[in-house]
């Protein structure tokens, strides 16, 4: 959740101001660079006063630590980093999707600060992550 400019909590979904990038090729992270940014995640989580909430399918990155065990009260919503664990490879995870609030956007970040903030929990940035390989795409089929 981000909030309105009256401060009233907003869904992501209906945040008008959210700045989204698919990136293609996606980024995938290693499986030992994964690993310690799972460790860090969870280290740096919301409910041990940090700032990251991570699901299974994205991590949320907030503005301060959650004062609500299953809440974020008056915490914002900076930006979402949407990931696939096991993906090219068993252990890996792919980045394929960031969007930034329009809270993060006030705030001064970026898509490419968000991923950078999460994946520097490990040494590493955007810019040095592997990417995926894109196929060819197959010919036209003709009759």
């Amino acid at each position: 959740m981000s909030k309105d400019h009256h401060g009233n909590q907003v869904d992501e979904a209906y945040d008008s101001g959210l700045i989204t990038e698919v990136l293609r090729p996606a980024a995938v992270v290693p499986e030992e660079t994964a690993r310690s940014i799972l460790i860090e995640l969870s280290l740096n989580s919301v409910h041990a006063d940090g700032v990251w909430f991570a699901e299974p399918s994205r991590w949320n990155r907030y503005d301060k630590p959650w004062t609500l065990l299953d809440a974020p009260g008056d915490a914002g919503l900076i930006g979402t980093i949407q990931v696939a664990y096991g993906t090219p490879r068993r252990y890996d995870i792919t980045i394929y999707r960031v969007s930034v609030t329009t809270l993060g956007s006030e705030l001064g970040w970026s898509v490419q600060s968000l991923t950078d903030d999460a994946l520097g929990l490990a040494g590493l940035t955007l810019a040095e992550c592997p990417r995926t390989v894109l196929d060819v795409p197959p010919k036209p089929y003709r009759y």
